[in-house]
């Protein structure tokens, strides 16, 4: 996508939250004139800030005036910059001091009034400062876009402090009392969408890139669907969306999905609907789920548009499955080291016969993978099984050479997964997964344990 009327996706810049925050600044501001990479002087000079943020004087005109400055003084730094800033604001955290003496004034209470003072500033005591200026941040506009970057800044740090820790858990808490999915829209995506939101797709877009218009305009055809969720504060950013086909069988393959010059099918005639690509668009939401209600309720809108759709399933990639492959020792009783030796190759899968050779062995391994390989927390290894498993699908089918793109066979082999998401069982599958760490999966999958 280099011509005029096709540009690239992923170098068109989106955003410009200092350029909202310009008239909230006053002239003269001492911040404006900090380096990128924020030298000592300039670091001092960011710690009276933030204090003068927490002091609250001068009102709520004031206060807005000093975060802004703040903000946008921390949205001109570069990234060693940012990482100094947010090591000076972890430096906001809690007084052990004024906690122990709030701990000693609630036991120390003799009278009913008393008691509720001492428990009202022990509770204060219990607020790291640092959260005084993130609630001043996110009063902003489009303050709530900023503390979502934030947050994804601090993950990125790769060392954090205890204290940065905390804060980015503390933060974590605030944004996910604020976009509880009650509170959230889900918007139904189409080409009529404005185009820099469509970008924004196309640059969110983590399963299977978007090669051009042509390609994302396939995706939002008659026979496709894409659902979005939105926050009223963050109208254009999308945070999570769901890419679905509406097809008539179960589909074993993403090429015919992706093809561009594919005929369209008839929606109303379809009996399945394929979720073929599921995308988190914001890093600084990591770890708050959108996704079980995001399925739920997009089943629903399909349900209500189209009565002839009794399946709903996916097609979905298995990331984590050569580096689990990989790191299998030499003499593993399944998977051969001339099997692995083989997929180092890049032949292999345009030689028929050494294709064939491979799928019974990998397709068992692919199995054994999904089925038993558990993350430290005891849930799948998998970061997409996980998902579907914990929104409460089946593992319904192993699909062999599903996805041949070079991304494909390095993360797969080639295969992809269908999971199946049965309205009567999606609780059950949960509960099960989730409390006994059992995987709901079909008899073909586990008989491919045994062949």
């Amino acid at each position: 996508m280099t011509n005029r009327t096709e540009p690239n996706f992923l170098l068109r810049a989106v955003g410009g939250i200092a350029n909202s925050w310009q008239g909230l600044v006053r002239r003269g501001d001492p911040l404006a004139s900090v380096r990128p990479e924020l030298l000592p002087r300039d670091i001092a000079r960011v710690r009276e800030a933030m204090a003068a943020c927490l002091s609250a004087r001068g009102g709520e005109v004031s206060a807005r005036t000093r975060a802004a400055a703040l903000g946008r003084c921390y949205l001109s730094l570069d990234a060693e910059g940012r990482a100094r800033f947010l090591e000076t604001l972890a430096e906001f955290d809690l007084n052990r001091d004024a906690i122990f003496a709030g701990v000693a004034g609630l036991g120390e209470s003799e009278s009913e009034p008393a008691f509720a003072d001492a428990a009202r500033k022990l509770r204060g005591a219990l607020q790291p400062p640092w959260l005084t200026l993130l609630r001043q941040f996110n009063e902003l506009p489009d303050g709530i876009k900023f503390l979502v970057d934030l947050r994804a800044d601090i993950l990125a740090l790769p060392a954090p402090s205890p204290a940065m820790r905390r804060l980015e858990l503390d933060l974590k808490e605030l944004l996910a009392s604020w976009f509880d999915t009650g509170f959230l829209e889900l918007r139904r995506i189409t080409w009529d969408a404005p185009a820099t939101f469509l970008e924004k797709l196309a640059k969110y877009e983590a399963v299977h890139e978007v090669r051009s218009w042509l390609d994302l305009k396939n995706r939002l055809d008659s026979d496709r669907r894409c659902f979005a969720y939105l926050h009223p504060a963050m109208p254009n950013e999308p945070l999570i969306f769901v890419e679905v086909a509406l097809v008539d069988r179960m589909s074993e393959s993403i090429a015919p999905l992706l093809d561009a010059d594919a005929p369209r099918q008839n929606p109303a005639e379809a009996t399945t609907a394929i979720f073929y690509s599921i995308s988190n668009c914001q890093r600084g939401l990591a770890g708050i789920s959108f996704g079980n209600a995001l399925i739920k309720n997009v089943v629903a809108a399909l349900s209500a548009e189209f009565r002839t759709l009794r399946t709903f399933a996916t097609l979905s990639p298995m990331p984590g499955f050569r580096s689990w492959l990989d790191a299998l020792p030499e003499d593993d009783a399944d998977v051969s080291v001339e099997v692995r030796r083989a997929l180092t190759t890049r032949v292999w899968k345009r030689d028929p016969a050494q294709a064939e050779s491979l799928r019974r062995p990998l397709l068992r391994a692919a199995s054994r993978y999904l089925l038993e390989a558990r993350a430290g927390d005891g849930g799948a290894a998998d970061s997409v099984a996980r998902f579907h498993l914990g929104n409460g699908a089946r593992l319904e089918r192993l699909n062999w050479l599903a996805d041949t793109s070079p991304r494909g066979l390095r993360e797969a082999a080639g295969i992809m997964v269908n999971y199946l998401y049965r309205l009567d069982e999606i609780d059950l599958n949960h509960e099960a997964y989730v409390s006994e760490g059992r995987v709901a999966a079909s008899k073909s999958v586990r008989d491919s344990l045994r062949h």
